[in-house]
């Protein structure tokens, strides 16, 4: 076993790396501990009245959106985070197209004291995926 490892050493080297990686991977997923999967996300909306935050850019909001959801884009999310104070006991799903935008986006609300806060993990993409209903146009 030991000439085997001295012998292959690049090979074993590259097994130990990868298989460490996808041990970090396995554990923390983009989204981390917050992150909710489309089914999950359907459950606290139901259950939990959970507000819907869609943190793209008008233009993306409008051509596909959740349904109830609110279009606040993550730039100005910060600024705008005042017109959510009354959701504070609430739980808060973030949205973007992949769900990278709104985990930054759930780092800025915990940062400003929101605890209940939610990444829709793949974001539109995999809501979609899973064969959820979207809504067009602006909201109401």
């Amino acid at each position: 076993m030991l000439e085997f490892v001295q012998q292959n050493i690049l090979l074993v080297a590259v097994a130990l790396v990868s298989g460490g990686m996808l041990m970090v991977l396995t554990f923390r997923r983009p989204g981390g501990a917050k992150a909710v999967t489309a089914n999950q996300a359907t459950m606290l909306i139901n259950r939990e009245n959970a507000q819907l935050i869609d943190v793209r850019d008008s233009n993306e909001y409008v051509s596909g959106h959740l349904i109830d959801s609110r279009n606040i884009p993550a730039a100005s999310l910060a600024e705008r985070a005042g017109e959510l104070e009354q959701f504070k006991d609430r739980p808060i799903i973030l949205i973007c197209q992949t769900g990278m935008r709104s985990q930054a986006a759930c780092s800025t609300l915990a940062k400003l004291g929101f605890a209940r806060v939610h990444n829709l993990e793949g974001g539109i993409a995999a809501w979609s995926e899973a064969g959820l209903p979207l809504k067009k146009g602006a909201r109401r």
